[in-house]
């Protein structure tokens, strides 16, 4: 989806949405959740009451219709906006009850914050008609997941904060007039949060959402399975986490017999879980897809109600540490906050993906009220089942771990379920997980955070380098984008990061196919290389071609590439063109390709250019390496040629002492296989080699290589017999050192 708002106007819109958000958290901490359970257990609420009380967070959504039809006749912001300022403002009653409970009316002091939180509640589902829409146009572009997911990391981040501040002022046992104060505190700072949604941008008008009935919308989403799967799994998660997340408070009130300030602090850890979780996903969802997410943060949920079921240390204050509970408690409201808001968040970004733009609005409406519909029968029949069990007779710690268990069951099924939704694009679990519990995937992805928001050319190429150094395929994506930047340099660290890969996708391959037809000079070499080094043989047809390319390092990397490809039935045709350019770059990499084809075939190619008169020095090198990889001795030679290089002196010590440690290690030997193992031989070799080095007569060396190798009828015995007879090719120092090389490793394989 493409925003109808220019990029400065999104980013303005952004920032502006951004500071609502940490407003509206900052308020909602103060003034729902567990400060407002806290408020009314110090009022002496009973479960019911409690369960009544969360139960009007969910009523909420019932009222969205009456949104909807304010929106035909007023723009959507402006009812958004203004049902937020008197959601504040009807809270007034709250900062009163103290007064009345002083008096002893505390039914009055109650009923004031029953009345004032249905109110609250019951004005934020009016104004949310505009959260769908405004949340759709802020989210818009590739990181639609990663925005939305950033809006819960901010609210996590102010809700944590703000929940240590009202643990810090609350302590042990506050008086009612601290709870005023923290109601006077979030209705203020709500309504600055609530003034600046007048200065968002209205979203576009849906016309086709608004020209059909809700229930038509309704009816017709309702008949595909996807979505009906969907939001059967959706309303049993949210009356799971609604219990979940209302109830330890009353949990560690009621069993553990924690304080006002401590719970309030376990708040902080349940926020501070939340966050944890929006950075990760964050991370992940756009990358990883919603639907692995959804299903590992539901397992997650119920590792995390475990220990809830245990109920360890309940009663056992005398006989544990005194912060061993608070710990447990802490650890509890963390685990169960961290997987619960993982599910909502994911919830939400799946549901758009699943749905027509034009059916926001209205499904939109029915997405909130499933919510509200879960939450609120969840919380008022969790409070009646807990009250009904103390009741009967079961101790408050039994009649939780009932309830806990209960709702592990309910996950249970509810991951048997999600296995059935659609992907939507994502990866596969198993892959997903991979990801997740990668930690080079992960860096890549904070990595890839930090490309996104690069804004210059050198800060786009440190990330790249450091995407080169952590290689991950979930990186492929934005490192293909990257691809099309206008900066050369960019290019190439885009592809020395792609390279890094071990794998490619079609795509992929397909970006640096069309680089190597289209950008020669200039990053269609490394394109070449990269297909030849993974592997793409449905390259082949185009890299054939490109021996007839004007680009020499273009030319160099084909040959390469096919090599690594494996075809053989070109090879015939490289060497060809090796022996007739004179391009030295060309005919190197022509060498290389050659050795990784391996056929001794191509000896006798690599040792016509050694014939040439006077070829570059670094031609030789890389002309006797491959010859040397070709026959199976580059470990052995290639330390050898880099002493010589270092002092050209030594070319005939170094090669009788390879004759000599060979000799010596088959001298070693206990037994022989056959007859060559003998002193006579060895001796014979070392004359033959002494000759050979001292005076370049090749003729004796050549004789002992046919008596005592010929037997093997192998191609290059009878090559380097011949070779070494010829004189512009002993005339070489490197020549000389690889053919002694090869004939004493070569003994030492058949003794």
């Amino acid at each position: 989806m493409t925003s109808q708002l220019t990029p400065y106007q999104l980013k303005k819109s952004r920032k502006l949405y951004n500071l609502f958000n940490g407003f509206n958290a900052f308020s909602f901490t103060i003034l729902s959740g567990s400060v407002i359970t806290l408020y009314a257990l110090r009022l002496g609420a009973t479960s019911t009451i409690i369960g009544i009380l969360n139960a009007f967070v969910f009523t909420a959504f019932f009222f969205m219709p009456v949104g909807k039809i304010l929106v035909r006749r007023f723009p959507i912001m402006h009812v958004f906006a203004t049902s937020w300022l008197i959601r504040y403002l009807v809270m007034i009653p709250l900062v009163v009850a103290p007064f009345f409970d002083r008096m002893g009316r505390t039914d009055i002091a109650l009923t004031l914050m029953m009345i004032g939180v249905f109110a609250f509640h019951a004005s934020r589902g009016v104004g949310m008609i505009g959260n769908n829409p405004v949340l759709n146009e802020m989210a818009a572009g590739p990181d639609r997941g990663a925005y939305m997911t950033h809006i819960q990391v901010i609210a996590s981040a102010v809700s944590m904060f703000t929940s240590l501040g009202v643990a810090l002022l609350l302590g042990r046992k506050p008086p009612l007039m601290i709870y005023a104060l923290l109601m006077t505190i979030g209705i203020v700072s709500g309504v600055i949060g609530s003034l600046m949604l007048y200065r968002i941008p209205e979203p576009p008008a849906e016309e086709q959402g608004k020209r059909e009935e809700f229930f038509a919308v309704v009816r017709r989403a309702l008949r595909r399975a996807p979505f009906r799967r969907f939001i059967v799994i959706f309303l049993t998660l949210s009356l799971i986490s609604s219990v979940s997340r209302a109830f330890i408070v009353v949990y560690s009130r009621n069993v553990y017999a924690q304080g006002d300030g401590l719970i309030s602090l376990y708040s902080v850890f349940g926020s501070l879980g939340a966050l944890a979780i929006g950075l990760l996903t964050r991370l992940l969802v756009d990358r990883v897809g919603a639907k692995p997410l959804y299903i590992t943060y539901t397992f997650a949920a119920v590792i995390g109600l475990l220990p809830a079921i245990l109920s360890p240390f309940a009663g056992a204050a005398s006989s544990v540490s005194p912060w061993v509970a608070p710990v447990f408690l802490a650890l509890l409201f963390f685990m169960v906050n961290f997987a619960f808001a993982g599910t909502e968040g994911v919830a939400q970004t799946y549901f758009f993906g699943l749905i027509r733009p034009t059916d926001m609005l209205d499904l939109g409406i029915l997405y909130y009220i499933v919510y509200g519909v879960a939450g609120a029968a969840g919380s008022f029949a969790a409070g009646l089942f807990l009250d009904s069990l103390v009741d009967a007779g079961l101790s408050q710690v039994m009649a939780f771990r009932i309830l806990f268990a209960s709702l592990i069951f309910l996950l249970l099924v509810v991951l048997f379920w999600q296995r059935k939704l659609i992907r939507l694009g994502a990866l596969p679990l198993r892959g997903a997980l991979g990801v997740i519990f990668s930690f080079r995937d992960l860096r890549a992805l904070t990595l890839l955070e930090r490309l996104e928001k690069s804004r210059n050319v050198q800060e786009e190429r440190e990330v790249l380098e450091a995407l080169h150094d952590t290689p991950s395929t979930v990186a492929l994506t934005e490192l293909l984008d990257r691809l099309r930047s206008p900066r050369l340099s960019v290019r190439i660290e885009a592809l020395r990061a792609i390279e890094a890969l071990e794998n490619l996708n079609t795509e992929a391959e397909d970006a640096l196919i069309e680089d190597v037809q289209n950008n020669p000079f200039t990053t269609a070499y490394i394109s070449c290389r990269i297909l030849g080094n993974h592997g793409v043989r449905k390259a082949i047809p185009l890299i054939r071609t490109l021996l007839r390319a004007e680009d020499y390092m273009l030319v160099g990397e084909a040959m390469l590439a096919l090599a690594r490809l494996g075809d053989q039935d070109f090879r015939p045709q490289i060497e060809e063109y090796i022996k007739t350019t004179k391009n030295p770059r060309i005919r190197i990499m022509g060498a290389s390709a050659l050795e990784t084809f391996g056929a001794y075939e191509s000896i006798q190619v690599l040792l016509d250019l050694l014939r040439e008169e006077n070829p570059p020095p670094y031609l030789r090198d890389e002309v006797a390496l491959s010859i040397a990889g070709i026959v199976g001795i580059l470990e052995r030679f290639y330390p050898l040629l880099v002493q010589y290089r270092e002092d050209p002196a030594l070319v005939n010590a170094l090669a009788l002492d390879e004759i000599e440690e060979i000799t010596e290690q088959i001298s070693s030997r206990r037994r022989t296989k056959n007859s060559l193992n003998n002193k006579s031989v060895i001796r014979e070799l070392k004359d033959s080699v002494t000759k050979f080095v001292n005076s370049y007569d090749g003729q004796q060396l050549s004789r002992w290589i046919l008596t005592y190798l010929g037997e093997t009828k192998e191609f290059d015995v009878y090559l380097f017999a011949q070779a070494i007879l010829e004189d512009d090719l002993v005339a070489h120092d490197r020549f000389r050192l690889l053919v002694c090389t090869w004939a004493a490793n070569r003994l030492l394989l058949h003794v």
